[in-house]
């Protein structure tokens, strides 16, 4: 017999994600049950600061009004059609969206995993037909500390022993270089059948690891000198993000292939979306590459309404402002006390480095506290922690939050 389950306390509905759901997550230990803004609640009606926008999906604020009305309208009228016919709403949202980030046409998709996978798969179809090289040879230059997802394909090419120990065999076609040399991508671009640079313009998962100045750029003039096409994974820095529309616009490069997802839809509904020009995405014919789901008549409205969002409230704008305003007092915090010894970041994409090995419990802890103080953050890789707040928080706001994570690491005990 099914029964329902109401009025849990936070102990107990971990218990029963613990009991039912696969472990292939660590969550902090707090329950959430309502989110608005840059805020949200536990069941037990506690409030936060989220200090993570579900990895800066939710850039727009919690359940923004204009984005869930866009997604309640649409849901009264028609949610799902497949690509087998034509809606109402996709082609508004594909010139949209198209005109929004300056590219000729856009292949919808769902979560980011899928977007890359089909970035993948458009530059190797590319390589073949249009660049002219033997069948199943093509390479893509990736990084050392990437995070592109977490399909088999992706962690073939990952060297996080978490993201691939036992998940062989892995796909071949993907040479790893350091991330942030510019000597080492030019060596690599000058090997045979090399098809295009995958690229996360700032490393989130791997700590928020900003590339030098300049870096973009030359990477992108090395891939014209050589013909091979600069993919840029912007899932998590696009959409205002680093305090411009998309990161790689810190220095005026234009990819061939530009990855988005996450705020591409609010945080409201899984969206992605792989744009590239005529000459790259004609390769693609029908049967070739696809998803049920993929262009839907919801996420085409949603996505609108949330880009909309974006210049309506000038976020990328206010993501620049107080992320230098952020820097600042986190580097003063350091000045303060010897826990934290590095924060690094562009606009609200922050991090701050622990003074304690990756090893240690000592960022963890630190979360838990901020947790217990009114602030939901969550390390990675160990002793990093990453601070990326909705991008529709104000300066007081902020500067509560610079009060809750100053105090906590003032007052922190191992």
């Amino acid at each position: 017999m099914l029964t329902v389950m109401q009025n849990l306390s936070s102990e107990e509905m971990i218990r029963l994600e613990d009991r039912y759901g696969a472990h292939n997550y660590h969550p902090l230990p707090v329950v959430l049950s309502k989110g608005e803004g840059v805020y949200v609640w536990d069941v037990e009606g506690k409030k936060y600061f989220d200090f993570l926008s579900a990895y800066s999906a939710v850039n727009q604020g919690h359940c923004h009004p204009k984005i869930v009305q866009a997604l309640i309208e649409q849901s009264k009228e028609l949610t799902l059609t497949s690509r087998a016919f034509y809606n109402d709403s996709l082609g508004h949202y594909e010139k949209f969206v198209c005109e929004y980030f300056g590219f000729d046409k856009v292949l919808p998709m769902n979560t980011g995993a899928e977007a890359v996978e089909t970035a993948i798969k458009l530059c190797r179809k590319w390589a073949y037909e249009k660049k002219g090289i033997a069948e199943n040879q093509a390479k893509i230059i990736v990084c050392d500390g990437n995070f592109h997802g977490r399909t088999t394909t992706i962690v073939s090419f990952s060297n996080d022993p978490d993201a691939n120990t036992n998940f062989g065999p892995f796909t071949p076609g993907f040479i790893r270089i350091p991330y942030n040399d510019v000597a080492a991508l030019e060596k690599a671009l000058q090997a045979p059948d090399v098809a295009g640079f995958l690229v996360e313009p700032i490393q989130g998962e791997a700590g928020v690891y900003v590339p030098s100045d300049g870096y973009l750029a030359e990477a992108k003039a090395l891939c014209e000198k050589h013909h091979a096409l600069f993919i840029a994974d912007e899932v998590q820095t696009g959409i205002a993000r680093t305090g411009k529309l998309l990161a790689v616009h810190h220095e005026n490069v234009t990819p061939d292939i530009l990855i988005l997802g996450k705020a591409l839809s609010g945080g409201v509904y899984p969206v992605s979306a792989v744009l590239a020009n005529d000459p790259i995405m004609e390769v693609i014919k029908p049967g070739q590459h696809g998803s049920t789901f993929g262009g839907n008549p919801v996420a085409a409205k949603v996505a609108i309404a949330a880009l909309e969002v974006i210049q309506e409230e000038a976020l990328a704008e206010n993501a620049e402002e107080l992320g230098t305003l952020f820097r600042q007092k986190m580097n003063e915090l350091i000045a303060e006390s010897d826990l934290i010894v590095k924060v690094r970041g562009k606009g609200l994409l922050n991090a701050i480095i622990v003074n304690d090995s990756p090893e240690s419990s000592t960022a963890w802890d630190l979360c838990v506290q901020l947790k217990e103080n009114g602030l939901l953050a969550k390390p990675t890789h160990g002793n990093i922690i990453r601070f990326a707040p909705p991008l529709v928080m104000n300066e007081e706001q902020l500067m509560e939050c610079v009060e809750i994570i100053r105090t906590t690491v003032l007052n922190f005990k191992k």
